[in-house]
């Protein structure tokens, strides 16, 4: 497996759904078939192979994104199997940085769910080709023409079936193959699906079948000349034309081929194998990745080729017992040999990389080089972080980093004994590290150390994680909301002036600001207007310094202040007393008196909420909703059940999955995901004011 690869026999891909959609299992067979393991495992058993965290196991779902390297049709395909749970989000965002293709999976029953939508909009922002492939079939009530309905109307762009299912439900036995214009007969037993019959299609099939292709054959002839042509002409177009074709589109990211089959039955995997070889694309099919040159600031390229300078992105960290400090890397350019020096451009110190690993989940084959597309782990990045760019010290390039959500959750944690106090820094540290949407704080009035993550089953893995791994056991407090202040009105000419006279020399800063409410998203924007030598430029950054210190302490209850534009109009100063300490005080104090004037309020992160569950416990449902405060957007018949769609505030849905059980005699299911932040109704406001949250109570 060290061999070099040429790049076009490459493929970086990924797998990604909502959760239980059956991207592991999916994973599993994979790996399987192609010859990587010698024995399926099972999600559900706690033996797959790709979930080797405990905590994975023993909760049966993906936690951590896995990466795995084997060989198919000759051509070497790196796979990275990323969470379904919208708490780990982080890992299917920068999974998908890096990635060329994608695999998109459904579940034939449940068709699009909200997280289906979360991460094919991440797969957007980065114009990743990807296929789709609707699992499940076997399940009582599959619909497969309904999930496609479900993928055009919900996600957009066009998608047509390249494959038809060969029966539903517990009769499904296969897939009409569209292109090759053949069935696919799986027998699930023999040789666990590794076999299967290619047949004629069924007589009571072969209108259907011809009706699809030819639509097929209609929309990719836009991409392909000589399947247009030939459309037009009304000729038969071969299975390697319409292959070409389907390529062609599929790379434009517009259009999406559509497959199916049953992972767990082991039926339809190896036809999804071909499709990624077939359809999605290798590193030289992308556009070179864009950087910035760290000598003189220009926007430059570099293409997937060994001779251009080194280049990669570290998109993740992590801890390994064995080995240390694992960064992973993504190697858009060049060639990266082991005991070789590299700069990280964002921390402007140089690496030294001791060892390259290939990874296939928590195991490590130890190679000697990485070259142009590759996926690899490195040893000795002491210095580097989720998102740095490594590159040729003498050509740096800085790449676009990632950006990653702010927590919306945060619980106070305490050491039990002395001994770990003294490794809880330490390992928090190495944590956050791993996860950047992780975040450690102190609070300054408690003392008490603060943790944040995306939600309560984030935070409950990263506790067993520190007692697991790390061997520290602490107290835990109860959930909190992640507030956030903003203002509603504008105020001008606010004065922020600090005079101190002690005897000697004194402080003086004076500094008048506009404050006004900012765009969603924005944070803190500082701008300086000061005109006429007002205030001499050098402390225009102390100003800006006082001016977040502030926000970041809140106005009204502590949280932290986002979404404000702080303009600096004008302001005065002594060539004597003034300093960057007056000055920085006075920014302050100016944003603080202007804040508590521009009507603050709170808000409040707002998630989006999908229940499953039997009619007859709707009215129960419903009510307990608007008892939290739920704004219901839709209740859509499915079958006999409904499907609920709500925004619910964070801070009223802790507990919810014991409550949804036991209305509903534990026949209801629901996921929830961050939606938005909103301001919180003023009874809420003045409540939480009134407790004056600042910590942990």
């Amino acid at each position: 497996m060290s061999a070099r690869f040429p790049s076009e026999k490459t493929r970086n891909i990924g797998i990604m759904a909502h959760i239980d959609a059956g991207k592991t299992t999916l994973t599993e067979r994979v790996l399987f078939y192609a010859g990587k393991i010698y024995k399926m495992g099972e999600v559900h058993d706690g033996t797959a192979e790709m979930d080797w965290m405990v905590q994975e196991r023993e909760r049966g779902i993906t936690i951590t994104s896995a990466a795995t390297t084997f060989e198919w049709r000759d051509h070497r395909i790196n796979l990275i199997d990323t969470p379904g749970h919208v708490d780990f989000t982080v890992e299917v965002e920068r999974s998908l940085r890096v990635l060329d293709g994608v695999i998109a999976v459904f579940c034939a029953v449940a068709g699009v769910e909200p997280q289906s939508e979360t991460v094919w909009r991440q797969a957007d922002k980065y114009r990743i080709p990807r296929i789709a492939f609707v699992n499940k079939m076997d399940r009582p009530g599959a619909d497969y023409f309904g999930a496609l309905r479900m993928i055009r109307d919900k996600l957009g762009g066009i998608s047509l079936p390249v494959q038809l299912p060969l029966g539903e439900e517990e009769s499904f036995i296969g897939v009409v193959d569209l292109v090759e214009m053949n069935a696919c007969v799986f027998d699930a037993e023999e040789g666990l699906g590794a076999q299967y019959r290619v047949t004629e299609i069924p007589d009571e099939m072969r209108e259907t079948s011809e009706k699809h292709r030819s639509e097929l054959v209609a929309t990719v002839a836009d991409y392909d000349e000589a399947v247009g042509d030939k459309y037009l002409h009304g000729l038969e177009v071969t299975p390697e034309e319409l292959r070409r074709a389907i390529r062609t589109a599929t790379l434009d990211v517009r259009f999406v081929p559509v497959m199916c089959g049953a992972a767990l039955r082991n039926k339809g995997v190896q036809p999804v194998l071909d499709a990624v070889v077939d359809y999605l694309p290798s590193p030289s099919d992308v556009p070179p990745v864009e950087g910035t040159e760290l000598r003189d600031g220009k926007k430059t390229t570099r293409g997937a080729s060994d001779d251009e300078p080194f280049c990669g992105l570290a998109f993740k960290i992590v801890t390994d017992p064995h080995v240390g400090k694992l960064a992973f890397i993504r190697v858009y350019s060049g060639k990266l040999a082991t005991r070789t020096k590299v700069l990280n451009s964002g921390s402007r110190k140089k690496e030294r990389i001791a060892r390259l690993l290939r990874m296939h989940a928590n195991d490590r084959e130890e190679i000697d080089a990485a070259y142009s597309g590759d996926i690899v782990a490195a040893v000795g990045a002491k210095f580097t972080t989720t998102g740095d760019t490594l590159c040729d010290i003498g050509h740096p390039i800085s790449l676009e980093s990632m950006d990653f959500p702010d927590p919306v959750i945060f619980i106070a944690i305490e050491p039990k004994t002395k001994a770990d106090e003294d490794k809880l820094a330490t390992t928090l540290s190495r944590l956050s590290e791993e996860d950047p949407t992780f975040k450690v704080r102190t609070d300054e009035e408690t003392g008490q150390t603060i943790i944040s993550g995306m939600g309560e089953l984030h935070l409950e893995v990263l506790v067993d994680r520190m007692k697991r791994e790390f061997n520290i056991h602490a107290n835990v407090g109860r959930p909190q909301v992640a507030y956030r202040e903003t203002i509603t009105e504008t105020v001008e000419d606010v004065q922020g002036k600090f005079v101190k006279q002690s005897g000697g020399r004194g402080q003086y800063g004076h500094v008048i600001l506009l404050i006004e409410p900012g765009l969603s998203g924005s944070g803190v924007v500082f701008v300086d207007e000061i005109r006429g030598g007002d205030v001499p430029k050098e402390y225009i950054p102390a100003v800006e310094a006082g001016v977040r210190e502030a926000a970041e302490s809140g106005i009204v209850a502590g949280y932290s202040v986002v979404d404000v534009r702080v303009t600096a109009t004008g302001g005065s100063y002594h060539e004597v007393d003034s300093s960057d300490l007056a000055f920085r005080i006075a920014g302050s104090m100016g944003f603080r008196e202007g804040a508590r004037r521009a009507k603050p309020v709170l808000l409040e992160p707002v998630m989006a909420v999908e229940i499953v569950l039997p009619e007859k416990f709707l009215g129960d449902v419903i009510g307990d909703l608007n008892a939290r405060r739920a704004k219901i957007e839709e209740m859509i018949p499915k079958g006999d059940s409904r499907v609920v769609t709500a925004r619910v505030p964070l801070a009223e849905m802790f507990g919810y999955a014991t409550d949804l059980r036991s209305r509903t005699q534990g026949r209801a299911s629901y996921t929830m995901q961050f939606g938005q932040y909103c301001e919180v109704p003023e009874s809420v406001f003045d409540r939480i004011v009134e407790k004056s949250v600042v910590g942990i109570c």
